[in-house]
């Protein structure tokens, strides 16, 4: 069971003062419901008043690739896993029962019909709140993907390593893996 905590400051001339709680979620996973996960716990956060920082690295980075298009890449390895691996968060699927394909259609639907907010509109409204989504440049090198911006959607500012990551979860209040 996890405990969360509020960090505070110290007191200056008597008074307490807070700080606000910040969530940092590695997101690693490239699987729809592991990606709706992320951005639900990432949404609430930022309700919540916490600052919230997601690092997508390795196959998470694909829920923040752009849709359309294929990326250029150097080498034919990298290359070959580029077409395998398209991205885009209209093409994540389920890790389990996906069933080829109907799954994945089948979750969408009964999102719909629920009133859940489909990925793309969590990015949308993640990005709106304030929440910060960070491409790691260290698998992005890997995988042969351009360590710039204009390879993932608008809403990806910021491009860093793992140097950045750990630095933000150390200051943490709650860190997760997803």
């Amino acid at each position: 069971m996890a405990t969360i905590t509020q960090a505070q400051t110290a007191p200056k001339g008597g008074e307490q003062k807070q700080e606000r709680e910040k969530l940092t979620i590695a997101v690693l996973s490239g699987d729809l419901e592991r990606a709706l996960a992320a951005f639900m716990l990432a949404t609430t956060g930022a309700s919540m008043g916490m600052e919230v920082n997601m690092f997508f690295t390795f196959w998470g980075l694909n829920i923040i690739k752009k849709n359309e298009g294929s990326l250029k890449s150097k080498g034919i390895m990298r290359k070959m896993l580029n077409i395998m691996n398209r991205g885009g968060s209209k093409r994540l699927k389920l890790s389990n029962l996906n069933m080829m394909g109907m799954g994945t259609w089948m979750m969408k639907k009964l999102m719909k019909e629920t009133n859940i907010p489909s990925l793309d509109e969590m990015i949308v409204m993640a990005n709106e709140m304030g929440v910060n989504m960070i491409a790691c440049t260290t698998t992005c090198g890997l995988m042969g993907l351009p360590t710039d911006t204009e390879s993932f959607r608008d809403e990806i500012q910021i491009m860093a390593g793992a140097a950045y990551f750990l630095n933000e979860a150390r200051k943490s209040s709650v860190t997760l893996f997803i």
